[in-house]
């Protein structure tokens, strides 16, 4: 069949294998596996025409990943693992024996394709490692990884969706997305946009912003078509003018995908979204990354190692094949960026949600107090990392209306030689706190260390400090959830301890108890002496020395721990979910024996 021309606006990239039409709609998955061949959608024709090509050697393959006919990272990786298997098919010689050099020299070539992505080395190493099974063996591995994605996505969608849910305004929402994430981009359902359509499927969309993601419009060609076949409403944004979408309000979060995810949470994804997260940063609008675990790279401590491929000049140069800028004009072209983790909300697999506590969302200049501690800057690594960490969770918590107004603390426990903690000052606005609004205190007993400027530090640091005198907790958060907030208020005595018990649910395991029968909360008096509190707390935890990590104080609240503030917020999220569903259940099992 000869090859069909691409649309003048789609950059043509190597000349590519032939094209076997399709009707409409995407002809199934975006990609499978056929006995005449690997059989993808030319994503360089949506969305004018839908197209298939039909891969048959590796050469097809690696040209159909570099002119884009492919891409996604998922959708590549995929890809190329199906190309390690034809390239096995292809060197079985007769009598069966597969020539494994001619095989691995073809997987070197398909791992090389693109370099950012991890998806695409994984997935051929993955395949490689069948090799010595024979070439049915390598098949069967890529087409159960197939499977595997579908669940994934499946799977992280939903999670995503579950976070979004609670981070957000309970109305229908107005998301912002880039690049595209959906199943033109991965076997199937996809990521970032996939959660889009779940939350949409849940009534939860009024509407979305396309990022036309420049320089090949992957927003405004393929997201924009996937959304309108499923019936989403849309708007095409210009990518320069995201920004000014959020500051005019028109944004409750940006959802956006990643090729790749270091250790400490940076993620490296389509050239734009760095700046979507210094936006969002700017406006506190949830930034969430949803890439599945094959993304994660956990060989890179932090997204300075991940290689940033920069494409041709022509992208940028020319527009629907006519030239538009000066012969001779130089290019700077880099196909991705990498955002730090401090700007990212959370990121999300079908495993987990990583919440970098290193985020820094910036307080404006009418938000920011006067500290009553030398600058951020001016103190040492640790304790400035820890008073950016407490800001940023400060106002994560704030947004989620758990800590409304000056209700709420947190702190971490210091390094060194000395019993020390940073905590937030008291009586501040939860939701524009910044790093220099943290008090130092010592952990030991609970005295503020730079009493001088006036700061004060929380008024439960005393309840703090007891926990740290008496647990290993490297970090304590104090929060007003609803239903843990309600439940403390059923199973509070006048005086003395209730306790809620935990056990027989299934998110009892989140608090990582040792001893079952430890498996209930305390729920503290509410005594008008804070340092009340903190003594029947510390007395508490010396005689239970294996209690769970949370505690419940009437009409006040949870407080968790953990070794660091990702854990302690774990915790208490956990201890809410469950008090929610005793609550809902009507199973409460509040009591007012001591505990």
């Amino acid at each position: 069949m000869p090859d069909r021309s691409l649309p003048p606006h789609v950059p043509s990239g190597p000349p590519g294998p032939p094209a076997v039409p399709v009707a409409s709609g995407v002809g199934g998955p975006s990609l499978r596996w056929t006995e005449e061949g690997i059989s993808v959608v030319d994503q360089r024709a949506l969305p004018h025409e839908v197209r298939r090509l039909r891969l048959r050697t590796v050469d097809e393959v690696i040209d159909a990943i570099r002119s884009l006919a492919v891409r996604g990272a998922p959708a590549i990786g995929l890809t190329g693992a199906l190309g390690v298997a034809l390239s096995a098919r292809r060197n079985t010689v007769a009598g069966g024996s597969v020539d494994e050099a001619a095989v691995r020299a073809d997987a070197e070539r398909i791992a090389t394709a693109r370099p950012t992505a991890v998806h695409l080395a994984w997935a051929v190493a993955r395949v490689l490692e069948r090799l010595p099974d024979g070439p049915d063996a390598v098949l069967g591995t890529a087409l159960r990884m197939i499977d595997e994605d579908v669940t994934a996505n499946r799977g992280a969608a939903l999670a995503a969706a579950e976070l979004v849910a609670g981070l957000v305004p309970d109305r229908p929402l107005r998301l912002l997305t880039h690049c595209n994430t959906g199943r033109l981009a991965t076997a199937a359902g996809g990521t970032a946009l996939g959660t889009v359509l779940e939350l949409a499927a849940r009534g939860r969309v009024a509407e979305v912003l396309v990022d036309e993601t420049r320089p090949l419009l992957q927003g405004s060609r393929l997201t924009a078509w996937e959304l309108g076949e499923a019936g989403v409403p849309y708007r095409l944004c210009p990518d320069s003018a995201a920004a000014a979408a959020m500051a005019r309000s028109m944004v409750d979060c940006v959802l956006v995908g990643a090729d790749r995810v270091a250790a400490n949470g940076d993620t490296a994804n389509k050239i734009g979204t760095y700046a979507l997260a210094v936006a969002a940063a700017r406006h506190g609008i949830p930034f969430v990354v949803v890439a599945p675990e094959s993304s994660w790279d956990p060989t890179l401590p932090d997204g300075t190692g991940i290689v940033i491929e920069e494409r041709d000049a022509d992208e940028v140069t020319s527009v629907a094949g006519v030239r538009v800028a000066p012969e001779g004009a130089r290019v700077f072209n880099p196909a991705f960026d990498v955002t730090p983790a401090e700007l990212i909300t959370a990121v999300v697999s079908e495993a987990r949600v990583l919440r970098p506590v290193t985020s820094a969302r910036p307080v404006t200049s009418a938000h920011r107090v006067t500290s009553a501690h030398p600058a951020t800057s001016a103190r040492p690594e640790a304790e400035a990392e820890a008073a950016v960490a407490l800001a940023a969770l400060s106002r994560d918590l704030y947004r989620r209306s758990w800590m409304p107004g000056t209700s709420g603390n947190l702190s971490v426990r210091l390094p060194g030689p000395s019993p020390r903690a940073l905590i937030t000052g008291s009586g501040l606005d939860k939701g524009s706190l910044g790093p220099d609004d943290m008090v130092l205190v010592d952990s030991g007993t609970a005295r503020a260390l730079h009493p001088e400027g006036g700061r004060r530090p929380s008024a439960e640091t005393a309840i703090h400090t007891a926990v740290y005198r008496t647990t290993g907790a490297g970090a304590v958060v104090h929060a007003h959830p609803p239903y843990a907030t309600a439940l403390a208020r059923l199973a509070a005595r006048p005086e003395g301890l209730g306790r809620v018990p935990l056990e027989g649910l299934e998110l009892l395991k989140g608090l990582g108890l040792v001893t079952p029968s430890e498996a209930h909360l305390p729920v503290f008096p509410n005594w008008p002496d804070v340092t009340r509190i903190g003594d029947e707390v510390a007395v508490y935890l010396a005689q239970h020395p294996t209690a769970a990590p949370a505690l419940l104080i009437a009409d006040h609240g949870i407080t968790a721990w953990g070794e660091d503030l990702a854990q302690a917020r774990n915790r208490i999220e956990c201890v809410e979910a469950m008090c929610q569903v005793l609550l809902l259940t009507g199973e409460r099992h509040a009591s007012g024996a001591a505990a």
